[in-house]
C-alpha cells in the first residue's frame, strides 16, 4: 500500500473523515502483552486479561491479535479455537495498539484509509515510558498494510489514538494535558495542533478538556475521562467523593462539557459515569513480580492505577466495559446500559490491564466499516 504524505494531501482534502466509534466496524485490532518490566509475573496475568477482552469483543465482530514472534505460539494456544479471533505475528515494544496503531478514516464512496501518526512512547526522551519504541512506531504501517488501506503520514505530529474521541460529525474531544505536553510537539502552538486535527480527522471543532487523570502514564488521555455516546451526547467520569484522587479532574471535565457545543451547534448532553469506589493499588508482592530494568520507572505500592470505567470499547451491537472487583462495578454497567440502550453491555475483569497503565480502550483499535452514501 502507498503512503500519501502531508505535502501531497490530507484526509480532509480528499473527503475522508474519522468516523465515531459507535459507527459500524469491520474488526478490532489488538497486540499481545509481553514486557516483563511493565507486566507482573512474566505478563501471564495480563495475557489472560487481554484474552478475555478479545473473547468478549469476538462475540460481536472479528478480532486480530498481533504477537511478537517469540510469543506467537503461546498467544495462539491461549486463543486457539476461538471463533472470530485471528492471531498473527506482529512485532511491537508493548501492547497499546490504540496509541501506536493507525487511526482509520473513511469517505462516502466505500473508501478506507489510515492515518499513521508519529509515536514516541508517550513523551519521548522528555517523559516517555520506555526506550526504544521503534517496533511500536511501525505498528501503524503494518496494520494499515494488512487492512489494505493507503496511509496518510503527517510530517512530524506525535499523537496517540487514546488522546482523541470524535463524534463523526465534525467534533473532536481531547485534553490540554496531553496534546500540549512538552514531550510530544513542543514546536507547535495550540492553534497549529488544532490545524493538524482538522486536516487529519476532518473535524471542524476541537473541545479541549484541561486535564486527564493519568499524568504519569499518558499525560492525560481523553479515553479515561470522556467519550461520545452519540452525536450531541457524551459520557464523562464522575465522583461525589472529595477524597477520590480524580475528584477535581472529573468535576472540571464535567463542567467543561456541560458548557460546550459541538460542530453542529448542539449543546452537549452529558452522562455521568461513576469512578471506582476504592482506588486501585498494586500489592507489595505484585510490585515485586515486575522486572526492574534500566530506563523504566519502577512501580511502587503507592502508585494509584488508572482504573476508569470510561475506558470502554464500543463495538457492533455492544460495549465492553472494565470491571475492577469494586463495589461500583455493577453501577458502572447500569450507567453504561443507560447510555447505550440498544447495545449489549459486557463487563470484563481488567484489573491486571489497569496495573500496566491503561484498559480496554487503550489495548484495542477499531477498523471502521467502509461506508457509501
Amino acid at each position: 500500500m502507498k503512503t500519501i504524505y502531508e505535502n501531497e494531501s490530507t484526509p480532509k482534502a480528499d473527503g475522508f473523515r474519522m468516523p465515531a466509534e459507535f459507527e459500524p466496524q469491520t474488526r478490532v485490532w489488538m497486540l499481545w502483552p509481553h514486557r516483563t518490566d511493565n507486566w507482573r509475573d512474566g505478563a501471564k496475568p495480563a495475557q489472560r486479561a487481554y484474552a478475555e477482552v478479545a473473547r468478549a469483543i469476538a462475540r460481536f465482530e472479528p478480532v486480530v491479535v498481533g504477537a511478537n514472534p517469540e510469543d506467537y505460539e503461546a498467544a495462539h494456544y491461549a486463543l486457539a479455537g476461538e471463533d472470530n479471533i485471528l492471531v498473527i505475528e506482529m512485532s511491537s515494544d508493548d501492547a497499546w495498539i490504540r496509541d501506536c496503531g493507525p487511526t482509520f478514516v473513511v469517505d462516502d464512496n466505500g473508501g478506507l484509509r489510515a492515518v499513521h501518526w508519529h509515536f514516541n512512547a508517550w513523551g519521548g526522551l522528555v517523559d516517555g515510558l520506555y526506550f526504544p519504541w521503534d517496533q511500536d512506531a511501525l505498528v501503524g504501517m503494518k496494520v494499515a498494510d494488512l487492512a489494505r488501506a493507503d496511509r496518510y503520514r503527517p510530517d512530524s505530529l506525535v499523537l496517540e489514538g487514546g488522546s482523541i474521541h470524535v463524534d463523526g460529525e465534525g467534533t473532536v474531544l481531547t485534553t490540554e494535558m496531553c496534546l500540549l505536553s512538552e514531550g510530544r510537539n513542543p514546536e507547535l502552538s495550540r492553534e497549529q495542533i488544532e490545524d493538524y486535527l482538522r486536516d487529519y480527522l476532518n473535524v471542524e471543532k476541537v473541545i479541549w478538556i484541561k486535564d486527564g487523570i493519568d499524568p504519569e502514564e499518558t499525560n492525560g488521555h481523553i479515553d479515561d475521562v470522556a467519550c461520545f455516546v452519540r452525536p450531541g451526547e457524551v459520557g464523562c467520569i464522575w465522583t461525589d467523593d472529595e477524597t477520590n484522587p480524580f475528584y477535581e479532574a472529573a468535576h472540571a471535565a464535567y463542567d467543561t462539557l456541560s458548557n460546550a457545543t459541538d460542530a453542529k451547534g448542539r449543546q452537549l448532553k452529558v452522562h455521568k459515569l461513576t469512578m471506582p469506589q476504592v482506588p486501585t493499588y498494586m500489592s507489595a508482592d505484585e510490585v515485586a513480580a515486575i522486572d526492574v530494568v534500566e530506563g523504566t520507572l519502577p512501580r511502587t505500592v503507592d502508585d494509584v492505577a488508572i482504573a476508569s470505567y470510561m475506558n470502554f470499547l464500543i463495538v457492533n451491537g455492544g460495549v465492553i466495559v472494565p470491571q475492577y472487583d469494586d463495589p461500583n462495578d455493577e453501577l458502572a454497567l447500569e450507567q453504561v446500559r443507560a447510555m447505550f440502550p440498544d447495545r449489549e453491555v459486557v463487563g470484563v475483569r481488567t484489573r491486571e490491564i489497569a496495573y500496566g497503565g491503561g484498559n480496554i480502550h487503550c489495548i484495542t483499535q477499531q477498523e471502521p466499516a467502509p461506508q457509501s452514501r
